[in-house]
């Protein structure tokens, strides 16, 4: 079961197959945090697969997973790209792009095939990767004189954060990463030592 502050997504990229009456659907599946990358993923599949019918995909970014879309690329409303997302859906991924490409086959699959189909080919794409589960976090800022470093650095120790920079002369600075979940918590912590000057 996730915490609040984990979501799932893929570690790279994985493929996947389906076949059909003669068409033949391979997927692909990419680890992803932009749109940019989206784009650029789709070009190159577009460049190497250049014969195929119909790059349908489908995509979910973000931990709070609220922004995603598919596209069914000339197939019929609703019969593709929906059914590829419905598979992220399902799986509970984010940070994630699926590509089915179609080759032709010759006969009309209708609406339940395709559905299937592009069902079946994502869905052995992401069988088929990795999963792995992330962890939001929120960076604070620490400024402090020396003589407060051991202070701090016990904090830091006890709550196993993450240093992510430091500078440490006469004048320190430390920034840490902190799961959301624990957060407040943490501030909390750091905010009784009032020497300590916190950005968050």
């Amino acid at each position: 079961m996730l915490k609040s502050d984990e979501y799932n997504t893929i570690k790279d990229i994985s493929e996947g197959f389906f076949k059909e009456k003669g068409s033949k659907f391979f997927a692909f599946a990419y680890h992803v945090t932009s749109e940019e990358q989206i784009n650029e993923f789709r070009q190159a599949l577009r460049k190497k697969h250049h014969d195929a019918r119909h790059h349908v995909f489908a995509y979910r970014l973000g931990a709070e997973k609220n922004i995603f879309r598919s596209s069914d690329d000339g197939e019929p409303a609703n019969s593709s790209g929906p059914p590829i997302l419905g598979q992220i859906k399902s799986h509970d991924l984010t940070d994630i792009l699926i590509v089915v490409i179609r080759y032709f086959g010759g006969t009309k699959l209708g609406i339940p095939g395709l559905i299937n189909a592009y069902k079946t080919a994502a869905n052995d794409a992401i069988t088929n990767s990795k999963v792995i589960t992330k962890i939001q976090k929120k960076a604070i800022n620490i400024k402090f004189e020396y003589p407060q470093m051991n202070n701090v650095m016990r904090i830091i120790k006890e709550e196993s954060l993450a240093i992510v920079n430091q500078k440490l002369e006469l004048s320190c600075e430390i920034t840490v990463d902190v799961r959301i979940s624990e957060y407040d918590k943490v501030l909390e912590r750091f905010r009784l030592f009032h020497e300590l000057k916190i950005d968050s």
